[in-house]
């Protein structure tokens, strides 16, 4: 395919950054900003519930994005929540999971995941007395074979917790067959899709998960959080909340006032996603994304982790170099305005595995819609002088 650039869709990258730390967070895309300007300066801007034109406004803006977000997953839309981040919401789940498990039930996770897929499992179990277990991944393919997680799998077992994609490895594990081994015996199945969300299509129905947790200012919307739960199930967990608040439907767990201008941005954002069409998305980054990671492969000096190939990953690149801690890779490369993290980036377990823990973690470089080939190109250089220095 010919490679067509969305930059110009992106008023923060306009200032000659080469901006690779999409991972942690992306650009927002200007139908979103002007969606949160909009709603902020119309007059509509106040709280639902009440009987006057800007809360009817309020009402319609939650009704309508729980509407297109479970468009954009395909999943009902009474089982999309709003809140300020995955991990916060992520913890607000398992709290709520807790209050139904026994001591001697387990919690089955990995150790690919971001650790906001894993403390917050873990204190639920620690709190009830239930056991909490990790599967491994394979260190030397970046993998996560369905087997390692589905041997954890018993009859004790309640939640099963899975990643969509690795944010460090970009590993994206073939989840079906673990949701079906989590369902055979009763578990019902957590994703976390953070990573996944703004590289692939996921379709919620197809892959048969129970819930759902991802962060929208990771696919070019605002700073939030959305965690889809099927609906009977959110109903039927002990929310922790105040007895004012809503008691049916996905408000249960939008604890406090709703950020509005936020879900003004994230249905912007969705319906982006949806007009350029994901498996589009999808393949321009790929275009960027091989020649990024096949430069890296080539280099001596450079070490890649992870998925060695173009399938069964998103387009992030954890890697290496002789010779120069991650955090001096990063610094060398924000001297010439290339933006990337290095260090753990949350995914303790994963550099634990790898063990690179005390050695500083990896660089991470992710590939965003807004990135370009001149980009790519100035990162392979500065990673290619400093391996060769």
């Amino acid at each position: 395919m010919s490679f067509t650039s969305l930059r110009h869709r992106f008023p923060g990258c306009s200032d000659g950054w080469a901006r690779f730390d999409g991972p942690a967070g992306t650009q927002v895309v200007d139908t979103a900003i002007t969606a949160m300007t909009t709603w902020l300066s119309d007059g509509s801007n106040g709280c639902g519930g009440g009987y006057f034109a800007a809360a009817q406004r309020a009402d319609e803006l939650i009704d309508r994005t729980r509407a297109t977000v479970g468009r954009l997953f395909n999943a009902p839309a009474e089982g999309v929540t709003f809140g300020p981040n995955m991990t916060t919401l992520t913890f607000a789940f398992s709290r709520a999971v807790a209050a139904t498990l026994q001591p001697g039930d387990r919690i089955v996770g990995t150790r690919l995941d971001h650790d906001a897929n894993v403390s917050t499992w873990m204190r639920a179990a620690q709190t009830v007395g239930a056991e909490h277990v990790l599967a491994p991944f394979d260190p030397m393919t970046g993998t996560l074979p369905p087997a390692n997680v589905i041997d954890l799998i018993d009859e004790r077992t309640k939640w099963v917790t899975l990643p969509g994609a690795s944010n460090l490895l970009g590993t994206a594990p073939d989840l079906r067959p673990i949701v079906e081994a989590a369902h055979a015996v009763g578990a019902r199945v957590f994703v976390d899709a953070v990573a996944l969300a703004p590289h692939q299509r996921i379709d919620i129905a197809a892959l048969g998960c129970d819930a759902m947790v991802t962060s929208p200012y990771k696919w070019y919307a605002p700073h939030s959080g959305m965690l889809w739960c099927d609906p009977a199930l959110l109903q039927s967990l002990p929310v922790f909340k105040v007895r004012p608040s809503y008691d049916q439907g996905p408000s249960r767990f939008e604890t406090g006032m709703p950020n509005f201008e936020a879900i003004a941005g994230i249905e912007a954002a969705a319906r982006f996603l949806m007009e350029e069409g994901m498996d589009q998305l999808e393949a321009a980054e790929t275009e960027l994304f091989a020649p990024l990671l096949q430069g890296l492969q080539a280099m001596p000096g450079v070490t890649v982790y992870g998925v060695q190939g173009l399938q069964g990953r998103t387009p992030t690149a954890a890697f290496t170099v002789a010779g120069h801690t991650p955090a001096e890779v990063a610094k060398a490369l924000a001297d010439e305005r290339i933006a990337v993290w290095d260090g753990h980036n949350y995914a303790i377990e994963v550099v634990g595995q790898l063990g690179l823990s005390e050695s500083g973690g990896v660089v991470r470089a992710g590939i965003s819609r807004y990135l370009e080939p001149d980009d790519v190109n100035r990162l392979l250089a500065v990673v290619e002088r400093l391996a060769t220095a």
